[in-house]
C-alpha cells in the first residue's frame, strides 16, 4: 500500500471515517502506546516529577493517555479536526490546539520540559500546497520548537523515514536550528520491530555536560555503529 503521506494531506487523509478507524483499531492503539512509552523513556525526565510536555501531532489523544498515566501535564497539537474531535469526545486531559506544525509554534520561550511526536515527522517532508517548501517548513518548525523548550530539554520523534536521504534532510534542519542529538534505531535487524526515534537535545543538561545519545533496544554488543545508534551529529552541518 502507498504510504499515507503520499495519498493526501494529513488534514484530508485523517477525515472523520479514517480518524475513527485509526482510534478504534486495537492493533494500532497498542503500537501507539508502545511507541509513546518508549518516547517518554527517551526523554529521560526526572523520576517522580511532573513535567509539562508538548505532544506534536497528538491525534485523538492515544499518546496523551500515556503521558496522563505517567502523571505529566501536556499540550497537544494536530492538523486534523476529525482527530481532535475524537480527543474532545474522549475528554482527554491535555489542552488541544488545531495547528499545522510546519507553520511554526507560537509558545513562549522555555515553556516546555520536553516534547514527543509519534508517526508525524515524515509528513513535513511533503509539499501538499503550492506554497509549501518542505525545507523551509522543517526549519521553521525546529526553530520555534527549540525556542519553546527549556534549556536541556529533549524532543523525541518516532517517525517512519522513507529513505536515508529523508533522515539526513530532517536531521540537517534540526541541527541548523540549534539542536544536537541523533537517531536511535530500536531492533534494527527486525523488519517488524524496527523503530526510528530522532532524539534531539535543546542545550546541555542541568550539570552543564553534553548529553549522550540513549542506547538503542536490541543493539548487539560491540556493533552500535550498525545496529543501534546512527547519524549522530553536532550543529555543524551543511545547509541543503
Amino acid at each position: 500500500m502507498p504510504r499515507p503521506e503520499h495519498q493526501a494531506p494529513p488534514e484530508i487523509f485523517y477525515n472523520e471515517d479514517e480518524a475513527a478507524k485509526y482510534t478504534s483499531n486495537t492493533r494500532i492503539t497498542a503500537i501507539q502506546a508502545e511507541m509513546s512509552m518508549r518516547a517518554v523513556e527517551l526523554l529521560n525526565l526526572p523520576e517522580g516529577e511532573t513535567a509539562y510536555l508538548l505532544d506534536l501531532g497528538c491525534g485523538s489523544g492515544l499518546s496523551g493517555e500515556i503521558l496522563d498515566e505517567d502523571g505529566h501535564i501536556w499540550v497537544g497539537l494536530d492538523i486534523s479536526p476529525s482527530m481532535l474531535d475524537i480527543a474532545v469526545q474522549k475528554d482527554v486531559e491535555g489542552d488541544l490546539f488545531l495547528q499545522d506544525i510546519g507553520d511554526g509554534l507560537g509558545f513562549r520561550p522555555g515553556t516546555f520540559d520536553g516534547a514527543i511526536s509519534i508517526s508525524v515527522l515524515q509528513w513535513l517532508c511533503n509539499a501538499d500546497k503550492s506554497c509549501h517548501d518542505p525545507w523551509a517548513r522543517l526549519q521553521r518548525f525546529f526553530t520555534t520548537l527549540f525556542m519553546c523548550l527549556r534549556n536541556g530539554a529533549r524532543a523525541v520523534f518516532q517517525f517512519y523515514p522513507e529513505n536515508d536521504s529523508q533522515i539526513e534532510r530532517i536531521m540537517a534542519a534540526a541541527m541548523k536550528c540549534g539542536f544536537t542529538g541523533g537517531l536511535v534505531v530500536d531492533y534494527p535487524n527486525s523488519q517488524s520491530a524496527r523503530k526510528y526515534y530522532l532524539c534531539l537535545f535543546a542545550g546541555q543538561d542541568s550539570s552543564g555536560k553534553k548529553q549522550a545519545l540513549p542506547k538503542a533496544l536490541g543493539e548487539e554488543e560491540g556493533d552500535a555503529g550498525v545496529n543501534g545508534v546512527a547519524y549522530e551529529r553536532s550543529r555543524q552541518v551543511p545547509a541543503f
